[in-house]
């Protein structure tokens, strides 16, 4: 019996829906309403599964992610996106890594649902123009400006890989080390001096309410977490850190550039730590035939 395609192409359907919502949890509703809606078309009827399973995620991600604005206004302190756990083999995956990183998703939070939605689709799919205006419900022209408009949005605002994946794991070594013994001149070598913490809590956990700027003051704070129990960990593609004290777990991811740590993201909201335990499969696989329509 030939499988379920939409079973067949579930990793990359929750990729989708995960680059779209910021959330594993979300991005799990979304595909189980979208498989309901899958079962009530008939087989026979669908010419091309994997392209209509996508649209159908699209669609569904859409509509969360416009119902999630209003809540993610009234968010307590910063916003960040639920880590999740992904096999080490996805860093081998330069882009998908990339597009998956808990930096890029921050920057993807700052475009509109249907911005957002071109953008994943397009810059991370490469999928053809046509399919993603069937997606999205939009003309393909219309398409075209908002995928421009989307990619000059992200590209003065992402922060890129532009170390390898041996480089920023080194990198993560080290810091493990050093957060470990809680030094502060330690931590304020490995700081970028224009290093940039952001700290998720949700109002349920401490965290600091804004944006922390500069080596100094991001190494004071790196130093209470020495006499935890700090482990190495594979988040969203990249090297991480999971964080123990008491009970309370820290999921921290970092940005890497020229040998330094210059983000760090500190997600502390218990809400947002359910996938810590469970490694997702992530895949960029689209459509059979390359993108070639400009």
């Amino acid at each position: 019996m030939n499988e379920d395609p939409f079973i067949a192409h579930r990793g990359l359907l929750f990729t989708v829906a995960y680059e779209m919502l910021g959330s594993a949890t979300d991005a799990e509703d979304v595909l189980q309403e979208s498989w309901l809606r899958w079962w009530e078309v008939q087989a026979s009827d669908i010419r091309e599964p994997r392209a209509y399973a996508v649209r159908i995620v699209t669609r569904m991600s859409l509509n969360r992610l416009r119902s999630l604005a209003r809540s993610r206004e009234e968010y307590v302190g910063a916003w960040l996106p639920e880590p999740i756990a992904t096999a080490p083999d996805v860093i081998d995956d330069v882009e998908l890594a990339e597009s998956v990183s808990i930096a890029m998703l921050t920057v993807l939070e700052t475009l509109e649902p249907t911005q957002r939605a071109v953008f994943v689709l397009r810059e991370v799919f490469r999928l053809p123009f046509a399919e993603i205006a069937d997606a999205t419900g939009i003309a393909p022209s219309t398409v075209r400006q908002i995928a421009h408009r989307a990619r000059e949005h992200v590209n003065s605002r992402r922060p890129r890989l532009t170390v390898t994946a041996e480089e920023h794991k080194a990198v993560v070594d080290r810091f493990v080390v050093v957060l470990d013994t809680g030094r502060l001149q330690d931590l304020m070598d490995i700081l970028a001096p224009d290093v940039v913490l952001i700290a998720d809590g949700g109002g349920v956990a401490a965290a600091v309410p804004e944006p922390v700027n500069g080596a100094n003051r991001v190494a004071r704070l790196l130093t209470r977490i020495a006499k935890a129990t700090i482990d190495p960990i594979v988040l969203n593609g990249l090297p991480a850190v999971r964080i123990d004290r008491g009970g309370d777990t820290t999921a921290m991811s970092v940005h890497v550039a020229g040998g330094r740590v210059d983000r760090v993201y500190l997600i502390r909201n218990p809400g947002k730590l359910g996938s810590l335990d469970e490694l997702r499969a992530l895949s960029r696989s689209a459509s059979p035939r390359a993108v070639n329509d400009g």
